[in-house]
């Protein structure tokens, strides 16, 4: 099953394009990586996907429904997605686990609606999944930059989605978080029935195991697109980033080093 397609895709701002010509499929059972320097196109090209933005140019199918013909409010609890800038939102006071919850509705703040116990349930269990049953009921403010990138990602997953999209999941936390992250991305890419996964980062060392696609953007133009083996190449990441960059894999963990 085609889970996106994207069609000469593009996105202008005034007189710059921030994305163009992406064209770009991914099917059910795709685990892809999208990366590439700053204002390579990285998150337009994700938010679009999200359907939480209209392309300037180009045509979008999200699981299987074209954006501009659809009810997006029917769609949009199809497609998880978890962002630094939904950061920005989210009530400070708000615990962990009315967070998740709330997710459900498609809002970041919990009012005077009422949940059923088995949404509460769920939500408690998808931090658990994602080891932040521990706090579930303090205050989103109070948590690490590792602990809130958890408690985003739990919540990505409460509408039971069939897309999973993750921007930068790993950007701000030191090697310890970081690698306990790619851990826990590692066993959910790796397994059938996650939903399918696209992730957005600016590190190689930061792909887990189980990805088995990239994209690469460079000044917001596609590079390269296809399987991660045959796509991350030290000539297509140095084309990207301008520089002369080697590129090495081991056992699934991907290595960056420029050389002269």
């Amino acid at each position: 099953m085609r889970v996106l397609e994207m069609t000469d895709v593009g996105v202008r701002r005034g007189t710059s394009w921030l994305l163009s010509d992406l064209t770009w499929q991914v099917d059910e059972a795709d685990r892809w990586v999208v990366i590439g320097p700053n204002g390579a196109g990285k998150t337009t090209a994700l938010t679009i996907a999200s359907t939480r933005m209209f392309p300037s140019a180009g045509s979008v199918e999200v699981l299987g429904e074209r954006m501009g013909a659809v009810d997006l409010s029917e769609l949009r609890p199809r497609v998880g997605f978890a962002s630094s800038a939904l950061m920005r939102e989210i009530p400070m006071h708000e615990t962990a686990a009315d967070l998740v919850v709330t997710a459900a509705y498609g809002i970041t703040g919990r009012w005077q609606e009422h949940y059923a116990e088995e949404d509460m349930d769920r939500a408690r269990s998808l931090l658990a999944m994602w080891g932040a049953q521990g706090y579930a009921d303090r205050p989103f403010a109070s948590l690490s930059e590792g602990e809130r990138k958890r408690v985003l990602i739990a919540r990505a997953l409460m509408s039971d989605p069939e897309l999973l999209l993750l921007d930068e999941p790993g950007a701000g936390l030191d090697l310890a978080g970081r690698e306990e992250l790619v851990g826990m991305l590692g066993e959910f890419a790796s397994d059938p029935f996650s939903p399918t996964l696209i992730l957005v980062t600016h590190h190689l060392e930061e792909i887990p195991p189980g990805v088995t696609h990239a994209l690469i953007l460079g000044k917001g133009r596609p590079i390269a697109a296809g399987p991660i083996a045959a796509t991350l190449t030290s000539e297509n990441i140095s084309m990207a980033y301008g520089m002369n960059i080697s590129v090495t894999s081991i056992d699934e963990r991907w290595l960056a080093t420029a050389t002269r």
